[in-house]
This record gives structure tokens, C-alpha cells and sequence, in this order.
């Protein structure tokens, strides 16, 4: 969800808490490091209207539950205005342990849109073939898909970072494209190798 108001804010007050981004117990049904060994995720959202009006975010909660629901630790969203300290929040929740960081907003064209500008320097190893699928699904709904920016990959850690569209159907399709991989994608992180050679699909 892009923004059409210069940025002057800082994350909003509930989630802003220096280094501890995001971090914390609040967990979902089968969430919790203990118990499913998945570690924390954490969410940003890039919104001017939400930054000031946390009532308008349609998309962290959902990311959040995703999240969640596959064994993920994770507090409520970070909410920043468009062209805020986008960096500064990737860094600290990278330094913090997140295993999975997901970017909602800041995709487009907007001068303010400048999410994937923010993420990229923190990306070790590109996976472009998530931003180029949640293209070609959006762009069967509307030819204005195509004009989605994005970065997903590695950090030097091996942190999972993707940067989604602020809409609802463009976080819907994102997440469903990265459920098809994020298990094979965390077992390779983890050092788990390859599937043995006949069972199907490359990597």
C-alpha cells in the first residue's frame, strides 16, 4: 500500500521500540520457537495513511496470521510511512534473529515508492523468480500489475526477505506463491541439501 503524501514519520508509536522491532512472544496457534523450531518472522508495513491511522492497515494482520499459522513467532506489524527509516528497521530486525521478513507497500511507481530501494542492500543472494510469479498472477487480474517492483532473496544471515505490494490481492498472491517454496527454502537455508534426484522439481 503506497502512499501519495511525502513521508515525515518514524514507525507509529505502538510498534517503534528501537532495536526490538518487532520482537516479542505474541503467537498464534502452533507458533512459538519451541514448539515448531520455525524462530520469529516479522512484518513491515510501508503506508503513510496507515502510519497515521493504524486502523487503516489491511495487510499486516494477514501477513502476521500467515505467519503464525506456519510456526512463525511474531508480533503485530511495524508500520511506517512511505519513504521512512525503511533501512533502520530491516537492519534491526535482521539483527534480532527474524528468519522471515515481509515488506508490505512501497512497490509502485509513486515518488515515495521506495521499498525495494530500502530492502535491497540487505539481500545476499537474489530469488527472483518470487517478484517475476507474483507479476504474472497480477497481471492476469490487471495489466497494472506489471508495474510492481520488488526484491526478495537471502540476507548475509540467511534471513528470508521479500518486499510485497500494499494492496490485499497483491499480499494474497504473494503469500500464496511463497507457501509453494518455504519449506524447501527454509530446509535449504537450514543446511538440508537437496532432495534426492527423481523426486521431482529443480532448485
Amino acid at each position: 500500500m503506497s502512499g501519495d503524501v511525502p513521508a515525515t514519520g518514524a514507525p507509529t508509536p505502538a510498534n517503534a521500540a528501537g532495536a526490538d522491532f518487532g520482537t516479542g512472544a505474541a503467537a498464534g496457534a502452533g507458533s512459538g520457537t519451541s514448539s515448531a523450531g520455525r524462530g520469529r518472522g516479522a512484518v513491515v508495513v510501508v503506508s503513510t495513511q496507515a502510519a497515521a491511522d493504524e486502523s487503516l492497515d489491511t495487510t499486516g494482520p494477514v501477513i502476521c496470521d500467515w505467519m503464525r499459522q506456519r510456526g512463525l513467532s511474531v508480533e503485530s506489524a511495524v508500520i511506517v510511512a512511505d519513504g521512512g527509516p525503511i533501512a533502520d528497521i530491516v537492519a534491526a530486525e535482521l539483527a534480532g534473529g527474524a528468519r522471515i521478513v515481509v515488506l508490505t507497500g512501497g512497490t509502485g511507481v509513486t515518488p515515495t515508492d521506495r521499498t525495494p530501494e530500502a530492502v535491497a542492500p540487505f539481500i545476499d543472494l537474489e530469488i527472483p523468480g518470487i517478484i517475476e510469479e507474483l507479476r504474472r498472477r497480477g497481471a492476469q487480474a490487471s495489466t497494472r500489475a506489471l508495474l510492481t517492483r520488488g526484491v526478495a532473496g537471502l540476507a548475509a544471515g540467511g534471513t528470508f526477505v521479500v518486499t510485497l505490494p500494499g494492496s490485499r490481492g497483491g499480499v494474497r498472491d504473494g503469500l500464496d506463491v511463497i507457501d509453494g517454496v518455504l519449506d524447501h527454502l527454509l530446509d535449504q537455508v537450514a543446511g538440508e541439501g537437496h532432495a534426492p534426484r527423481g523426486a521431482g522439481g529443480a532448485s
